[in-house]
């Protein structure tokens, strides 16, 4: 099958993103990128950027690639080489940057990049990566070090696009470093390095990561309690061997697209805005948002075709977009998620209402996302040649047997982590269209039952959930809804040369301030401000809208006579009732491995990062 003309233009304007990142930053990076081996010392802060500040705390399976001064408004990054992060950030500090090679196996290794601020606020960071791919976060890293974080990240031990995975087929190192290892060791190493630059402890240390970050973040939380005091933690894919194996089954929903049930990716925006016209009114609030997608009863008769003889017809029923039966089907399906065939039960929920502007990147592949077919073809099977059309159910069984990479973050037990005063955010964009958002609630149910056995009250105590209407995979919005609050690559999307909240950094508008705030201060983080603006990734055009996001069991309330549109109009209090479950979705449970071609365009260019 043939991809869309609209998926050939991306994959067409990666490339050319590619060459132009490359072509226009390499004039700049050249001026200060220095040979590994120079011996050349610049003083930051009165510390040697040297590699004898190094020398004798890097063990032998470690070397320095290279360090390098940056002074102030300077950038540095890899744009020649770095295919998931192109784009360096700009207009830095001055720092010590350091890139680190690991041998992590006789036959892998992995490299983690270190920002080393010359006015250092005593706390560590370490930001996490996105899908399969692989390259240093320096986006996100310059987002840190802006704060005075001493930042780090790691290539996950290979160098591609996030939705790349041939790098996997026969490596089980490769998929060991991807899964868990590479994330590990980094912290690790990266603390001692720190800790000698600075020549006194860490303070505090944290963790930022969306979507694979998100999972990286629980996985390592789950295997090293004592690595972070504070760990952010968005749309997480944490659920490795279930939802990766759906992703690939979801392409039996939706092709061929010769069949009557295949949904075209250009009629989803429209479905999309039908959906909110049924479900905008459910909190009360008529604004162009589903702030209640759990609670959104979809009425497909309003979907499905109409004829003369239909009565109370919808415009939609009545438009070219309508959906014929199957077609219907196909969207019952996607919502109500994973489906063994033989039983019907849901081993996996699926997408909430109001994620449809984001549904293509599930269903509109010409064969089947790479996230769920590369998953199957080179982590699981190893069998380049496996075709979506042969997948069953068995599949599944064997993911979870072998986990490869062991990258599935299933240990739900935070006790230990709880133990030593660790805190954790998770927040979730409520019109996830890549990760359902019923993952964030998945785990974090199963966290309430196996550490707190099932007292969310008690959890709370170390454990937020926030779940953020309208805001799409780890930001953005197609409805204009508050989206940016200090997550993970959220300041990447306004700029390389941004961080925090433009305007609004502080604890009361930026996820990562208040989880600092909590960890340092002990003030548990009740809600954060969400903010978009008139065009939603440009901040100086002016704020449009702010909300607070509340944290689970809290909802959202106007206080009915405010402005919608201005935080003060609403304060977070107690639903009236537990959320019900959504007709043909398991709401409440689930995810996917991130992000799209089209994704890829977008961190290319530095819209996305």
């Amino acid at each position: 099958m043939r991809c869309s003309g609209f998926l050939r233009f991306s994959i067409k304007l990666v490339a050319a993103a590619s060459f132009l990142a490359a072509a226009t930053v390499a004039s700049t990076s050249a001026t200060g990128n220095g040979d590994a081996n120079t011996k050349t010392s610049r003083q930051v802060g009165g510390v040697s950027c040297d590699p004898q500040t190094f020398a004798n705390v890097l063990p032998s399976s470690a070397k320095i690639e290279k360090i390098e001064y940056v002074s102030a408004g300077s950038t540095f990054g890899e744009p020649g080489t770095d295919l998931m992060y192109p784009i360096p950030p700009t207009n830095l500090p001055e720092l010590c940057a350091v890139i680190i090679a690991v041998a992590s196996s006789p036959v892998s290794v992995y490299r983690f990049g270190i920002f080393l601020p010359a006015e250092w606020n005593g706390r560590f960071l370490a930001v996490g990566n996105g899908g399969f791919g692989g390259g240093i976060n320096w986006l996100d890293m310059g987002a840190g070090v802006r704060y005075g974080f001493a930042a780090v990240s790691t290539d996950t031990g290979h160098n591609s696009t996030t939705g790349e995975t041939r790098w996997a087929l026969n490596q089980p190192e490769m998929k060991a470093d991807w899964g868990y290892r590479a994330i590990h060791g980094t912290v690790q190493l990266g603390k001692t390095l720190v800790a000698t630059y600075y020549s006194k402890p860490i303070g505090h240390s944290y963790y930022s990561g969306c979507s694979t970050g998100g999972r990286q973040g629980l996985k390592e939380v789950q295997i090293s309690p004592d690595s972070f005091d504070g760990v952010l933690v968005g749309a997480p894919a944490w659920y490795t061997n279930h939802l990766n194996t759906w992703v690939c089954k979801v392409a039996t929903y939706n092709w061929p697209a010769t069949d009557p049930k295949h949904i075209d990716w250009q009629t989803l925006p429209p479905i999309g805005a039908e959906i909110v016209r049924q479900c905008d009114n459910d909190d009360g609030v008529v604004d162009g948002i589903i702030s209640l997608p759990e609670q959104c009863n979809i009425n497909y008769d309003a979907l499905r075709c109409s004829d003369a003889t239909t009565a109370n017809a919808s415009d939609f029923s009545k438009s070219d977009n309508c959906l014929n039966d199957e077609q219907i089907g196909t969207l019952k399906h996607v919502y109500q998620g994973y489906a063994l065939d033989a039983t019907g039960e849901i081993v996996m929920p699926g997408l909430l209402p109001g994620s449809e502007n984001q549904m293509y990147t599930l269903l509109n592949y010409s064969e089947a996302s790479p996230y769920g077919i590369g998953y199957l073809r080179y982590f699981v099977l190893n069998d380049p040649l496996f075709q979506a059309a042969n997948f069953n159910d068995s599949l599944l069984t064997l993911a979870e047997a072998l986990d490869p990479g062991n990258s599935t973050a299933d240990d739900y037990n935070l006790s230990t982590f709880r133990d030593r005063g660790g805190k954790i955010l998770l927040y979730h964009g409520a019109s996830d269209g890549l990760v359902p958002t019923t993952a964030g609630s998945l785990y974090y149910d199963r966290a309430v039952q196996a550490t707190s056995g099932g007292n969310v009250t008690e959890t709370r105590k170390f454990f937020r959930r926030l779940e953020v209407p309208g805001m799409q995979h780890c930001g953005f919005t197609a409805v204009g809804a508050p989206w940016a609050m200090g997550g993970a690559s959220q300041a990447a999307a306004l700029g390389n040369d941004t961080y925090s909240v433009p305007g609004f950094v502080d604890a009361q508008h930026d996820m990562l301030l208040a989880l600092v705030d909590w960890v340092e201060n002990g003030k548990p983080v009740d809600q954060v401000i969400a903010t978009t603006w008139q065009t939603s990734t440009k901040p100086s055009s002016g704020v449009a809208r702010q909300r607070p996001i509340c944290a689970y069991p809290d909802t959202a309330k106007w206080d009915g006579k405010g402005n919608v549109d201005e935080a003060a109009s609403w304060s977070c209090g107690s639903a009236a009732s537990e959320p019900s479950q959504v007709p043909h979705s398991a709401a409440s449970r689930a995810y996917m491995n991130p992000f799209s071609i089209v994704v890829d365009v977008f961190r290319m260019l530095a819209i996305w990062p």
